[in-house]
């Protein structure tokens, strides 16, 4: 049986130049390998957190993202720094994860809270908690413990943007960033994500 190669597709150099759709797919894709790993860690009562739901939700996560990205006009640095959030919670805390349990709720949260943070505009948290699918109430009180949880560190450089970013890309089979041969390795001992450490780390 023949197979048809898959298309590599360039993207940019810089993040903010990507189209937002490819680096939704490319997040969707880092998660989607996080959660595979995290899924095999048994869940213990000690574990449980406030971000987990009883069964996964039926959406998968590229939905989920593709959904948000639709309805509320995100930028895109408030969509790759999800992944800053999630090393930063994950030092802070060590048995916090990001599995098929937690991560709907995590986006959700930590996309009301980096577009407070980030943005001039943003939508209202009624507004973020339809396109989430939970109730107000309950996004108010994942926010709140998003925010205990990263410990209100919510900004980070646009060279650590761009260096997730740089790594991101690397890590995909189905993309390239278009990068001058001289600048080629400028990024490759800053950030050598994988999404295969232990327990959660996009590094």
């Amino acid at each position: 049986m023949n197979h048809t190669p898959q298309t590599v597709i360039e993207v940019p150099q810089y993040f903010d130049e990507v189209d937002i759709d490819h680096l939704m797919y490319m997040i969707a894709d880092m998660l989607g390998r996080l959660i595979d790993h995290n899924d095999r860690i048994p869940l213990t009562p000690a574990n449980l957190t406030r971000f987990h739901s009883r069964a996964p939700p039926a959406i998968t996560v590229s939905d989920y993202l593709r959904r948000i990205v639709r309805y509320t006009s995100i930028e895109k640095a408030c969509l790759l720094i999800l992944l800053i959030y999630i090393d930063r919670v994950c030092e802070r805390h060590k048995t916090f994860t990001i599995t098929s349990l937690t991560v709907h709720r995590f986006i959700i949260a930590a996309v009301t809270a980096s577009s407070k943070a980030l943005c001039d505009s943003y939508c209202t948290n009624s507004h973020y908690a339809r396109v989430g699918g939970i109730s107000i109430q309950e996004l108010n009180t994942l926010e709140l413990e998003f925010m205990f949880l990263i410990d209100w560190q919510l900004i980070c450089s646009g060279e650590t943007l761009q260096q997730y970013y740089a790594n991101l890309v690397k890590q995909s089979t189905r993309y390239r960033r278009a990068v001058p041969a001289s600048e080629c390795d400028n990024y490759e001992s800053a950030m050598p994500m994988g999404g295969t450490d232990t327990n959660n780390n996009t590094k």
